[in-house]
């Protein structure tokens, strides 16, 4: 069984996750520091094979009010430019990821300003655990409904 890689983009850092193996609880594991889209690349082929990665979330930071931003198209286009690693990539809406982060990590005590490495890595948390509570959420109701039509 696979794990989950999240992603948290952006234009200095990269934010990472891992799900555990059964894919029900995420966490922060580490950041990167942005370079170029090869490097970036290169370092997803390395953590793709040593943590047994089947499939990657992304963060799309949409606007508040629902629509594309500046930030938004850089991450599809990042998307884009990491279909050559050859797993399924899905996009989750991550508004406030960040600000959850940084409460999080305050409410642990941890010092959020000089340590934006930590915010990145939890944002990407935050956001693959909000993804695998909503794959959670399907199959349990898939389940359900299938559980239904038996009786």
């Amino acid at each position: 069984m696979g794990r989950v890689l999240g992603i948290d983009y952006g234009e200095r850092r990269v934010g990472l996750a891992l799900s555990d193996p059964m894919k029900i609880i995420a966490f922060p594991f580490k950041t990167l520091s942005h370079t170029t889209a090869e490097n970036l690349i290169s370092e997803f082929k390395i953590i793709i094979i040593e943590k047994d990665i089947d499939s990657i979330v992304i963060g799309l930071p949409i606007g508040l009010k629902g629509k594309d931003t500046i930030q938004t198209k850089k991450v599809r286009h990042f998307a884009s430019s990491i279909v050559e690693l050859c797993i399924p990539i899905q996009l989750e809406d991550e508004r406030f990821s960040t600000k959850s982060a940084k409460r999080s990590l305050n409410l642990q005590k941890i010092k959020t300003g000089h340590d934006k490495a930590a915010v990145d890595r939890t944002a990407a948390a935050i956001l693959l655990q909000q993804y695998l509570d909503k794959q959670y959420e399907l199959i349990h109701y898939l389940f359900e409904q299938q559980n239904l039509k038996d009786y």
